[in-house]
């Protein structure tokens, strides 16, 4: 296991935000090649998880280049998608490739997660992939997720996660810890980003754990989706 540790609370925020503007450039391209483009499949098994009305009003947390926000107007082209991240260089690689697949309305806003500037019951669902790792604080940042949410929408949260078999578990790491940073240096451009984002798991909730978390911040009816061999998980939670 790599011995990158990751940054206290206090400068995580601007490391992260420093650390996704290094890497934007070849994010997307790096992510097919590790995940041989599985992370694909995983997105849209979230968006179906998420169930969006026709026409709804959609929010994806942390959208950086914008997976979550296509994926989900390729799912339904009546839907208005708006995607928050406070990384600008992740958000210009969304508005541009918004000009070639963008299938209905999508938005983008810089901001923090933490603290969105939307009024509370804004949106009829909302995403997240990915990302919630890499907040400073994950129950501060569900709860924020429900305030914009309208009573009873869905928000279905995309993840690594720590496999509950032994076994698997031991492959994973040598995969996480081992495999990805070599090849995330080698595509994505930065070693120290590639290091980092493995460890982000170690002290990052299991998904029985992050379930727990999900109660806490308010949310109903939590369900947990395990994929990949149990090494992804996908959290669903009713406002």
């Amino acid at each position: 296991m790599s011995s990158t540790r990751e940054p206290p609370a206090s400068g995580k925020a601007v490391f992260v935000r420093e650390m996704f503007a290094t890497i934007a450039p070849r994010y997307d391209l790096t992510n097919r090649i590790l995940t041989v483009r599985q992370d694909e499949r995983w997105r849209r098994r979230a968006i179906a998880l998420l169930a969006p009305r026709k026409h709804g009003e959609i929010l994806d947390c942390c959208c950086g280049t914008g997976d979550l926000v296509f994926g989900l107007l390729r799912h339904d082209r009546t839907l208005t998608v708006t995607g928050i991240d406070f990384c600008e260089p992740m958000l210009e690689r969304a508005a541009a490739r918004a000009r070639r697949e963008a299938r209905g309305v999508a938005r983008f806003v810089q901001g923090d997660v933490m603290a969105m500037p939307f009024r509370e019951g804004t949106f009829d669902g909302a995403t997240m992939g990915f990302s919630l790792r890499n907040v400073v604080d994950v129950v501060g940042t569900l709860r924020e997720a429900r305030r914009v949410l309208r009573p009873g929408a869905r928000f279905v949260n995309l993840d690594v996660t720590k496999p509950a078999n032994p076994l698997v578990r031991r492959l994973f790491g040598l995969y996480f810890y081992g495999i990805v940073p070599l090849v995330g240096g080698l595509v994505g451009g930065s070693k120290t980003a590639y290091r980092y984002l493995p460890n982000s798991l170690t002290n990052f909730p299991d998904a029985a754990g992050l379930a727990e978390r999900f109660r806490t911040a308010g949310f109903a009816d939590v369900r947990t989706i395990r994929l990949g061999f149990g090494a992804i998980a996908i959290h669903v939670g009713t406002a």
